[in-house]
């Protein structure tokens, strides 16, 4: 087959499955963003970036700047198409940007499949979740409608999608479900297991070993949608009840879903502010986004690993400290419960539930006697039902080849 992949971020969720079907026979190809830096497994076409839209309505600015990426991303497919006389038999896309509106009027044959990654909804996601942060308003859901225009339309013109988790595949409205299967990206278990002999020397502080006193918390920025308000302020009783525990959080100060505090520049600053005196700042390391090595290396050697979201997309980093043997204390949300039973593979506390998460923090960082079966059973949970080259590539593969076989 012709298989187009379609991501402004390329490879983005497709870095194992674009370059297995090129191993298969078919000629595989990608349209990216042409500010896109990222490495490219397979050939790699790009189209213009778009420039920032001015739009009067608040509402309509999300779908115009969709839209207009679209339409950009559009310009290119039309390009590959009567320049090169490139017709796809199969498209997969990620909608999220817009980029896949308008390809069925370029290629109107083509099987398009899309990433059902995450349906915006008004009630009982991340809207109104936390209140500290989002009040649960009309507005809010307002908005949170009109950026769900350009998601549906892209779902009812796909003729399948793909959804990582159930919780995400569910989001989507019940009319559009049946189109969604879910397979797990995967996650290279081979590559991402326990190691007794990790070691991670912090830049600020000491050399951190397997074993160690040692709690991790990671996220692609620290922000209230990954639960580091919530982190933070179990700090102060856990730092006091473990004098020799040290702390390392992964993470960028900026934002990825949320926004910005009112009253400071970074979630991290504010946290700081408010915990004041209460942290012992020499055991407390920030060490911003670092190489995938060092991340590896961290939630090896951590004794806790802390994963906290909102009712939200799922974060690798769950999937991968779980598969490297990982003691993990999570927040008791949805896309977690998926994965993680409370005191079998893991510790699930409520999110806001600042006592119980220091709590369960503290008996990890003690040695909970049970670590050794929930290491165990996190890792089982992965190699299982996630693994990347005997459970999640294979189905992908032949979800794709069977959609282009419908065409």
């Amino acid at each position: 087959m012709r298989i187009l992949f379609v991501h402004q971020n390329f490879p983005g969720q497709f870095p194992h499955l674009a370059p297995a079907l090129a191993a298969r026979g078919h000629e595989v190809l990608a349209l990216t963003d042409e500010k896109n830096e990222r490495s490219s497994p397979i050939r790699t076409l790009r189209y213009k970036a778009p420039e920032p839209v001015e739009t009067a309505s608040v509402l309509g600015r999300s779908y115009a700047e969709h839209a207009e990426r679209g339409l950009l991303a559009a310009r290119g497919a039309r390009a590959l198409r009567d320049r090169h006389g490139f017709h796809p038999d199969v498209i997969i896309g990620h909608p999220g940007w817009g980029e896949t509106l308008f390809l069925k009027e370029i290629w109107p044959q083509a099987r398009l499949l899309v990433y059902a990654e995450l349906m915006y909804r008004t009630r009982g996601h991340d809207v109104g979740f936390d209140p500290e942060v989002s009040p649960d308003r009309d507005e809010t859901r307002f908005m949170t409608v009109a950026r769900s225009a350009h998601l549906i339309q892209a779902l009812v013109q796909a003729d399948a999608a793909i959804a990582p988790t159930r919780y995400q595949a569910d989001s989507f409205p019940s009319e559009l479900r049946g189109k969604i299967t879910v397979i797990h990206d995967g996650i290279d278990t081979a590559r991402v297991s326990p190691d007794p002999d990790a070691v991670l020397t912090l830049p600020d502080g000491p050399t951190l070993r397997a074993g160690d006193e040692v709690l991790s918390y990671v996220s692609r920025s620290l922000e209230p949608y990954r639960g580091f308000h919530s982190f933070m302020r179990a700090l102060p009783a856990v730092m006091e009840a473990r004098p020799h525990a040290q702390v390392v959080l992964v993470g960028a100060d900026g934002t990825s879903y949320g926004g910005k505090p009112r009253d400071a520049n970074s979630w991290k600053d504010k946290m700081l502010a408010e915990l004041g005196g209460r942290l012992d700042l020499s055991r407390l390391h920030f060490l911003g986004r670092v190489p995938y090595a060092d991340y590896l290396a961290l939630i090896r050697v951590a004794r806790v690993h802390c994963y906290l979201t909102y009712p939200f997309v799922l974060s690798w980093s769950l999937t991968e400290a779980m598969a490297a043997g990982a003691y993990v204390v999570g927040s008791d949300t949805e896309p977690v419960r998926e994965l993680i039973t409370d005191g079998v593979n893991g510790r699930l506390v409520g999110f806001f539930d600042r006592e119980a998460l220091s709590a369960a923090l503290i008996r990890g960082l003690a040695g909970d006697p049970d670590a050794p079966a929930i290491r165990a059973a996190a890792r089982r949970t992965i190699t299982e039902g996630y693994d990347l080259s005997s459970r999640s590539l294979p189905r992908q593969i032949a979800w794709v080849e069977s959609q282009g076989a419908m065409r």
